[in-house]
């Protein structure tokens, strides 16, 4: 496999993941609004299932696919898609707070 196309792969697992955690956040800001106030149980429970879920889906989109390669014994393509990815996450994370600070 070609460095392009791993860095493509991981490009697009990582911003997956920007996309998911938007997503979440969303959720999370405007959740009193979508689901009201909470009033029980229930409340802290979906919060965490929430939390879990984002680990399991997070996961997957950093881990699934380099995870994939080194079972089917492309090892090096598997380090170079995990390490990308990490580069890439990073890129975005410095992205959002550049953006942050601007705005």
């Amino acid at each position: 496999m070609k460095n392009e196309k791993i860095w493509l792969w991981s490009l697009v697992d990582a911003l997956g993941v920007f996309f998911y955690v938007m997503a979440v956040v969303l959720i999370i800001t405007n959740g009193e609004r979508i689901f009201g106030q909470m009033q029980n149980f229930w409340g802290p429970v979906s919060f965490l299932l929430l939390f879990v879920f984002s680990a399991l889906v997070t996961g997957l989109l950093v881990f699934g696919r380099p995870a994939y390669l080194w079972l089917n014994n492309f090892k090096k393509e598997a380090v170079k898609m995990l390490l990308f990815t990490v580069v890439d996450l990073f890129a975005i994370l410095l992205l959002a707070l550049a953006v942050n600070i601007i705005f």
